[in-house]
């Protein structure tokens, strides 16, 4: 049996700061998607939803409280938490779903109303929550984290300032294009660097922000998208959603544990290179097969990190990468053709449905004026609280 599943519509609430409930955004992105799937609701089997963790219990668990929105029909339900890669693992649920023959035709659905500035751990004392403890032991608020790797990258690679900047040059112009964006206005590195510094060296336009937003996809076995009239519909070849290994010798926050197995070499490859690895091998394509990336961009500096993970250069190469163009719309491979979340901000459970929500446009070839020439192959990275990681993989 192929591993191969169909994405048969693809759904967005616009990204922004509405100040409405994210039952709101989910429900709207859900009907954008089966609109563009010609599926009427009636006929979806079960809906995967991406947590909503911030709405609160009791009621909001993603699947049950989309499907109740929605209208109750009778579907089966399910609900993923993963913090940022919770939609991915949505995705692999749905997936697993379909190739078991549960279900042929599956919702998958997250949303978020997200706070204002940057995202702090709820109160009380968790001593065993690794989110809790950075913040409490070392003070690692998100940007800091954030700060640490792009002086890391200084110190190793010789990456500037002005390459962070470019980054976000780059991903603002793919998001002027895009009508789902918060920020839709292009920008210049002498605005970035004019920003406030947030976290030495990055300013506030090297980080993205939080947001409210919607993404919804409608997935299927790929006999019943032919039996729809999709002769060849945008397919999901690999999803990937491994964990770290141990040891590390690098320390990841927010993971900050490293180990106690001091016999065993470390593994050549980081955390993030492996969730793109796993994904290669599943889908039986490397780095090379690739016409475009969306990457988890939550600043100018981990995105360069992701291109070396990726494989689509060397380590310390990511910042030459992009000063070539490579990466920008136009180039060999673009990165982030969505505008990426410097251009949307962060909606947690949406964010990695949202990414395969552009490579499907993509893949399709109704991207408009973000359109990558040509595109076959896309593939998505994603990284999460306490060793969550994901990426897919979808061709055409």
């Amino acid at each position: 049996m192929s591993g191969d599943i169909a994405i048969l519509g693809a759904g967005m609430h616009p990204w922004g700061k509405w100040g409405r409930s994210f039952v709101e955004y989910g429900t709207a992105a859900a009907r954008a998607a089966l609109a563009d799937a010609g599926i009427d609701w009636t006929q979806v089997e079960s809906v995967v939803g991406a947590d909503t963790v911030r709405g609160g219990y009791p009621g909001h668990v993603a699947g049950a409280t989309f499907a109740k929105a929605l209208g109750w029909q009778g579907a089966r339900v399910t609900s993923v938490y993963a913090a940022c890669a919770s939609g991915a693992q949505a995705i692999g649920a749905a997936r697993a779903q379909i190739l078991a023959g549960l279900a042929d035709v599956v919702l998958v659905v997250g949303a978020d109303a997200a706070p204002k500035g940057f995202f702090a751990p709820a109160g009380g004392e968790r001593p065993d929550d690794p989110d809790w403890l950075r913040f409490r032991v070392l003070g690692a608020t998100n940007p800091a984290y954030f700060g640490l790797y792009a002086r890391r990258r200084m110190a190793l690679h010789g990456d500037t300032v002005d390459d962070f900047a470019q980054v976000k040059v780059k991903n603002a112009a793919a998001g002027a294009l895009n009508a789902n964006a918060r920020y839709r206005k292009t920008v210049s590195a002498e605005e970035v660097a004019a920003s406030a510094v947030v976290a030495d060296p990055l300013r506030l336009l090297d980080i993205c922000a939080t947001s409210d937003g919607a993404a919804a996809l409608v997935l299927t076995s790929v006999d019943f998208a032919r039996r729809h009239g999709a002769a060849d519909p945008v397919r999901i070849r690999a999803v990937s959603t491994v964990t770290p290994t141990y040891p590390r010798a690098v320390l990841d926050l927010p993971d900050i544990a490293t180990d106690s197995a001091v016999s065993v070499e470390p593994s050549p490859h980081s955390f993030r290179a492996s969730i793109a690895r796993a994904a290669y091998e599943e889908a039986g394509i490397g780095p090379e097969d690739v016409s475009l990336a969306e990457v988890y961009d939550l600043s100018t500096a981990l995105e360069l990190e992701w291109y070396e993970d990726l494989g689509l250069c060397g380590t310390g190469e990511g910042a030459k990468l992009l000063r070539d163009g490579a990466t920008a719309l136009g180039g060999r491979i673009p990165v982030n053709a969505s505008g990426g979340l410097a251009s949307f901000g962060e909606a947690v459970p949406a964010q990695a449905i949202a990414q395969v929500c552009e490579l499907t446009w993509q893949l399709r070839g109704t991207a408009g004026d973000r359109q990558v020439a040509g595109a076959r192959v896309g593939i998505t990275a994603n990284q999460g609280l306490f060793g969550h990681g994901s990426s897919v993989i979808a061709v055409r």
